[in-house]
């Protein structure tokens, strides 16, 4: 069997005072599988995803990125091996949209040709044109426009794990969905691994291939968004719950 792209072997953080974020984890994430980790503000969802690209160390267990513990991987490179998109995908204002598509590739130090077409051909995969968008500046675009500009710079030095904090909770309802979906259907394409990071209970069954509910630390369920609908769980119920039962996976 293949190595998986990201292993949790019993990880637990604590934090400095003693209080627990997250308690014996064993997770696994294999390649091209988008899991999206769900839960209530306070579950150890955003903590489980940033320990994956070393913002947080583990305090007990090993967390392993392609076979290799984190605290082994200089993090500097760890983190450029890990796209990463946030809310309002956190750009740079005083830089134009092509400069911060290819800020990675140019940390990198690829050849400013290199980096023009990499940076063209990534904006038009996510839908703006390069003529267009790219000598403009965030402040000038809306906010789905940033937000497919933020996915392009995690593309840009082509990582092959992305994570993604909430990255469209920002959005109106309308434009969210559009995204979601358009966001599906490029990693059809592309085929990343991705951990996704959401409280809504919709855009799970939407993105998901397998959805792991946080609660208190601790993995309360994991499996397919079909298997999620079915289950008996107390907190799966809850978070359904929320949404009208003939809810349906897109």
């Amino acid at each position: 069997m293949s190595t998986p792209s990201i292993a949790f072997e019993h990880v637990s953080f604590q934090l400095p005072g003693g209080r627990t974020l997250l308690e014996d984890l064993n997770l696994e994430v294999q390649a091209g599988e988008t899991l999206v980790l769900l839960g209530r503000s306070g579950s150890g969802k955003t903590t489980t995803m940033r320990m994956i690209n070393r913002m947080l160390e583990p305090t007990g267990g090993v967390l392993r990125v392609q076979g290799t513990a984190t605290t082994a991987w200089d993090p500097i490179k760890l983190r450029r091996r890990v796209g990463y998109v946030i809310q309002e995908a956190g750009l740079f204002p005083h830089q134009t949209v092509a400069e911060n598509v290819g800020l990675v590739p140019r940390l990198e130090g690829w050849e400013p040709g290199r980096i023009r077409a990499r940076v063209d051909e990534l904006l038009a995969l996510v839908g703006l044109d390069p003529a267009q968008y790219g000598g403009r500046f965030p402040r000038e675009l809306s906010g789905g426009q940033r937000q497919r500009v933020g996915i392009a710079r995690a593309l840009a030095a082509d990582p092959p794990i992305m994570l993604l904090d909430e990255p469209f909770s920002a959005l109106d309802p309308i434009t969210r969905r559009d995204i979601q979906l358009e966001f599906k259907a490029l990693q059809r394409r592309l085929g990343k691994t991705l951990v996704f990071v959401t409280h809504d209970v919709r855009e799970a069954l939407v993105l998901a291939t397998r959805i792991g509910l946080m609660r208190d630390g601790k993995l309360q369920f994991l499996g397919t968004p079909t298997a999620f609908l079915a289950s008996a769980d107390d907190e799966v119920r809850a978070f359904l719950a929320c949404i009208e039962p003939e809810a349906e996976i897109a």
